[in-house]
């Protein structure tokens, strides 16, 4: 079989094709290249979509997150405890505005922010916490939200990997991935669930007054033009990019299926397979399936079976193989190696087989076999 691609985003456009060329021609036709009617719609209906008060599109899922601690008015010194499994944009905005980044362990199941180890590294410098909703699937956010209330904490999910999840409460009602905390936060970037064609993140809040302020600081920091209230930055999606996304949320939901049916088909196939641990699925969150991460056991290496499989034309990725804590960037007095146990162990034996919407049976069948061969030659 030929060399299979991690995430099929040709596949995935042709198929709406023409209602992607149409929307791109009708911003050309406009001449709005920069906000207009397209930027517009797709925030309106993004909105209906996670049942939110406020979307406020940005540039790119980085600068979400900057501007939300910008807008949630974090002071250089405050501490932002965060996971420490994760991709670095989380912690690189926490450091980019010299806030502390607070990095806490994760659970070994769902690979999210560990509560307990949350509750344990608050202190009186503690301004907020950033869940990370990791591979597709929320964090815990009904207790990370208790404990938030307790401590008088500012909450921001990263909903990059996990737009279009259905977190459900102990009471049975539902919400969206991104829409529980005081802001959430969003890439568009082409491999996400929902992405566009380039560089493109988005902003969530129910709460008007945030809504206001995101609003002034992706604009320069103004609400009337040329007059600058505050501090701010630009970030704009750009009127091409949420003219795909429109077109896209309305198959959002139909993507995170055939995901979640590709998870189904490896699980079915590695489950009786020693050495394999499938994804866990949490009771209290959906999975879309950004990423469908194995965990290997003992005498099984990641980086060996990420070779073994290129080999075979399968890729295969490893997020993420140096915790935040041991990166050159990021070491700390405060962190040494032994310190987040789960994480390191994450680390050092995870990977990421492809996944997307355009699998085929085929494809899958070519995939579970090549794994399935590299345990066996162990074995």
């Amino acid at each position: 079989m030929k060399n299979l691609p991690m995430v099929d985003l040709n596949g995935q456009y042709t198929k709406i094709k023409e209602e992607i060329d149409n929307a791109m021609q009708e911003v050309v036709d406009s001449a709005y290249f920069v906000g207009g009617p397209a930027v517009g719609k797709f925030q309106n209906n993004l909105e209906k979509y996670l049942g939110v008060k406020h979307v406020i599109p940005c540039a790119n899922g980085t600068d979400a997150l900057t501007i939300a601690m910008m807008a949630a008015g974090l002071k250089p010194g405050d501490e932002v405890i965060t996971a420490n499994f994760t991709f670095v944009a989380t912690a690189e905005a926490i450091a980019m505005l010299n806030l502390t980044p607070v990095l806490v362990d994760v659970y070994d199941d769902t690979f999210n922010i560990d509560v307990a180890a949350i509750e344990n590294a608050i202190t009186d410098k503690t301004k907020a916490i950033v869940p990370v909703h990791l591979f597709g699937q929320a964090a815990n956010m009904e207790a990370i939200m208790k404990l938030a209330k307790k401590h008088d904490l500012f909450v921001i999910e990263d909903t990059a990997q996990a737009i279009g999840a259905d977190y459900t409460f102990s009471d049975g009602s539902v919400a969206k991935a991104g829409t529980i905390g005081d802001i959430g936060t969003t890439s568009f970037f082409p491999s996400k669930n929902l992405g566009c064609f380039g560089d493109g993140g988005a902003l969530f809040t129910n709460d008007d007054t945030l809504a206001a302020m995101i609003k002034k600081v992706v604009n320069h920091g103004m609400e009337k033009r040329y007059y600058h209230d505050m501090i701010g930055m630009n970030s704009r999606l750009d009127t091409l990019q949420a003219a795909v996304l429109d077109v896209k949320l309305n198959y959002l939901d139909s993507y995170c299926d055939a995901r979640r049916d590709a998870a189904d088909y490896y699980d079915n196939a590695f489950k009786d397979i020693e050495g394999l641990e499938t994804p866990f699925r949490s009771p209290f969150s959906t999975h879309v399936f950004h990423q469908y991460t194995l965990k290997l056991g003992d005498g099984l290496d990641h980086f060996e079976m990420q070779d073994f499989l290129k080999e075979n034309g399968v890729p295969g990725m490893i997020y993420y193989p140096v915790p935040l804590h041991l990166q050159k960037a990021y070491l700390d007095p405060r962190y040494k190696e032994g310190d987040f146990p789960v994480t390191e162990k994450l680390c050092s034996n995870v990977i990421s087989l492809p996944m997307h919407t355009e699998h085929s049976e085929e494809s899958l069948k070519y995939i579970t076999e090549k794994v399935i061969a590299f345990v066996q030659s162990k074995n």
